[in-house]
Formats: C-alpha cells, structure tokens, sequence
C-alpha cells in the first residue's frame, strides 16, 4: 500500500520539478540566498508537484488500465480508492499553493496554478485528441524553473521567458524519445501521439529542430542571463552533443535503443544545464 502511494505522487517527476525550481532560485539570487524564500519555494513547490501527480493518477486511471506499463499502479488497479487519491491531491494542493503565495510571492503562486492547469487538465486531454499533446504539455514542465527564478525576483522578464523555453525545447525531445521506445504502449491506449501518428522517423528529424531551438535558447540565455562563458561552453557543448547523437540515429536499425539512449543523455544533460545554472553566479 504504501509502495502504491509513494508511486502515486510520482516521486521522480517531483524530484526533477523540485531541481529545476532550485537551479532557478539559486540562480536568481546570485549565491545570497535567503534561506527562508528558499524553504517556503521548495515546501510549496513540492506540495504542487505531488498534488498535480495524485490528481493525474486519478484522470489517467482508467487509461493506464489499458497500457502494459501501467495497469499494475494502485490507481488503474483499485489498490487506493479515487477518493483517498482526491483527498490527498487537494490537501498537497492547497497547502502547496497557500505556502507560495503566502511565504514567497503571488506571481510564484500564480505561474505554480499555470503549470498544475496545464498538467491535469490541458495535457489530460490533449493526449487523448491530438498528436500535440506533447507541446501542449511543456508549460507544466518549463515552469518550474521560471518559478525558483521569479521567487526571487518577483517579476517575469526575458530571463524568465527564456528558462522556460530552454525547458520547452528540452521537454519535446525528451518525451519525443519516450514516445518512440514506448510507441506499442500508446498504442495500445488508443493515444494518438506524435510518434504513433506519423512514424519514428518524422518524429527524428522534429528532435532535431527542438534540439537545435534548445541549443539556440542556452546561447540566448548565456548571452542576457549574466551566466558567462564556463556555462556556454560546458551547455553548449552538450547540446552539441546531444544533436550528434540526433543525427546518429537516422543511420541506426534500432529505433526504440537509440531513442532510449536519447532519453538518458537528456537526463543527464538536464542535470548539467541544473548545475552549471546554479553555479554559473560563482563560475564567471
């Protein structure tokens, strides 16, 4: 059971959405943290981010009943009740929500309601209708670290906007990959998502332009973010890295290995772009 709830809260997805906050939150305040805002972002964001997990185990639960992989978690199963799942979801939610607003500043509170809109509802239902579900979904992804950033400063200016689209790009080749070793899997949901709908190899050469806008959005970045050069260099050359790979895959016969190898070099770029963000104040 209680196996069951620590999946429900989809404890990996949280963990990222929490880095991502903190690398932009460290960011903002240039290494002079101030340790209170910096505990209310967390508490509050973490609250949000389980709170919108619990309530897309409960508006997913009879899709995932239809895929192999997730027909075993305990919402498709029944193993925890829908209205256990509602009850925790609100409690996460408005305690999360109450924290940002209260102890860290409206605006954070605001964009952490955008983000938690676009997960639950407008992904939801995207990825039942359209094969763009995927970019629809990005928001919920790209926010978290506009969020740290605006914890701070309070306002959303370019620097923002441009965080959150390095996160945009990052996500559409990100869940491109899983689309394509996962495909048999939506299939068998009846998703109609960009690989299922128009092939692995349409959806190869569209990681490539989102791998060449992502790459294009760190050396926008660098340039208005005050970043400097060891953050370029460093992100850039993994973006380069990650194109190659790309293109490398055009040339192979395994689609679904080669898109699980795209898959984990995201995540460890995403762990690098996190890192050398957050210490780029002090890397100059």
């Amino acid at each position: 059971m209680l196996k069951g709830y620590a999946e429900a809260i989809k404890p990996e997805r949280a963990f990222f959405n929490i880095m991502m906050t903190a690398a932009g939150l460290l960011f903002a305040t240039r290494w002079h943290v101030s340790w209170a805002v910096t505990l209310a972002t967390i508490a509050g964001t973490s609250l949000l981010v389980m709170s919108g997990c619990l309530a897309n185990n409960i508006t997913d639960r009879r899709l995932d009943a239809t895929m192999p992989r997730t027909k075993k978690r305990a919402s498709a199963s029944g193993i925890i009740s829908v209205q256990v799942l509602v009850l925790l979801a609100a409690i996460f939610g408005i305690v999360g929500l109450g924290i940002l607003a209260v102890w860290v500043n409206v605006l954070t509170a605001l964009l952490g309601v955008l983000a938690y809109f676009d997960y639950v509802v407008l992904y939801a239902w995207t990825k039942r209708t359209t094969p763009l579900s995927t970019l629809a979904g990005t928001p919920a992804g790209a926010l978290p670290l506009a969020a740290g950033y605006t914890a701070i400063t309070g306002h959303f200016n370019m620097i923002a906007l441009v965080l959150s689209l390095v996160m945009v790009f990052w996500q559409m080749v990100h869940f491109y990959a899983i689309g394509i070793f996962r495909r048999n899997d939506y299939r068998a949901g009846n998703l109609p998502i960009w690989p299922v709908r128009y092939g692995v190899r349409n959806t190869q050469a569209w990681m490539l332009v989102f791998t060449l806008l992502y790459i294009a959005a760190i050396f926008w970045l660098a340039a208005i973010g005050h970043t400097g050069r060891i953050f370029a260099v460093v992100v850039g050359v993994m973006g380069l890295y990650w194109l190659w790979l790309g293109i490398k895959g055009f040339r192979l016969q395994e689609p679904k290995k080669w898109a699980r190898g795209m898959f984990g070099f995201s995540l460890t770029t995403l762990l690098v772009f996190c890192a050398c963000l957050t210490l780029s104040p002090i890397l100059v």
